[in-house]
């Protein structure tokens, strides 16, 4: 059987590919979940990895949700439905709360439709990249239901009020032009310059001091919860890490030196 989820890392870069192209990448079932976060917590804890990449293999970025497993789960989770927020909970909840974790930043790669749950999880991560055939819909209303993995907190935070709500009372399909126009994305490419586009944003990111990187991560995300008298205090602390790493040293120097700096993330 392939795994579910592909790992590489080449340098101080990891990719990290869902790996169900037959079925386009869909996430809602849990050995899919136990994989994303598996990949996701590997790439937390290695000192090494400086930028990631999400990607899917095929066509598709991810479908979301396996709709023919939803159908057959439908009578059962009608005359239960309390057995629900406990499969969310344990199941694909996870992967938010996995990814509110990661101090690593994280590039999706959109390679093709990005649905339902498969929009979500692009929005999961920090910075989006599309390819001319990426799609995107936040089309849990077209299925009655509602987006019960962290939508309606990522969406809005991305795409601003009024367009999330447009997305998701819709369930209107965006192409890649219009996710741009939105701010969705930050860049659209041609199909098969997808990968590469994403890999040399993520050297160019891991080429900074690394520790930097990740507290500037840990300072965005906190951000978008804490008052500013908190945020400050919290980048004051962060700050004084910061100017004791060895990388900082190297940067000031070789910046008077005129040369270029070599970091070793210490």
């Amino acid at each position: 059987m392939a795994d579910l989820v592909l790992y590489e890392k080449q340098g101080h870069i990891v990719t990290i590919t869902l790996n169900q192209p037959e079925l386009r990448n869909p996430i809602s079932a849990l050995p899919v979940v136990d994989a994303v976060v598996a990949a996701l917590e590997r790439v937390a804890a290695d000192s090494e990895a400086r930028c990631a990449i999400l990607t899917g293999a095929g066509t598709a970025f991810c479908s979301g949700g396996d709709l023919k497993k939803m159908a057959g789960e439908a009578p059962e989770r009608a005359r239960s439905p309390v057995t629900t927020p406990r499969d969310y909970r344990h199941g694909i909840q996870r992967i938010p709360l996995t990814f509110a974790r990661l101090d690593v930043p994280i590039i999706a790669a959109v390679n093709g439709p990005a649905i339902g749950a498969g929009c979500d999880l692009a929005c999961m991560c920090d910075i989006r990249i599309a390819g001319e055939s990426a799609r995107f819909a936040e089309s849990f209303v077209k299925v009655g239901i509602i987006p019960g993995d962290g939508g309606a907190w990522l969406l809005p935070r991305v795409v601003g009020w009024s367009k999330a709500a447009e997305m998701a009372f819709t369930g209107d399909m965006l192409d890649a032009r219009a996710a741009l126009a939105c701010g969705l994305v930050s860049r659209v490419v041609p199909d098969g310059e997808l990968l590469d586009a994403a890999r040399a944003l993520a050297e160019r990111i891991a080429a900074n001091p690394p520790h930097a990187v990740r507290m500037t991560k840990l300072l965005l995300m906190q951000g978008r919860e804490m008052s500013l008298p908190a945020l400050l205090d919290y980048s004051a602390s962060l700050q004084a890490l910061a100017h004791a790493t060895a990388d900082h040293r190297e940067a000031v120097t070789a910046f008077i030196e005129k040369r270029p700096p070599q970091f070793g993330g210490e």
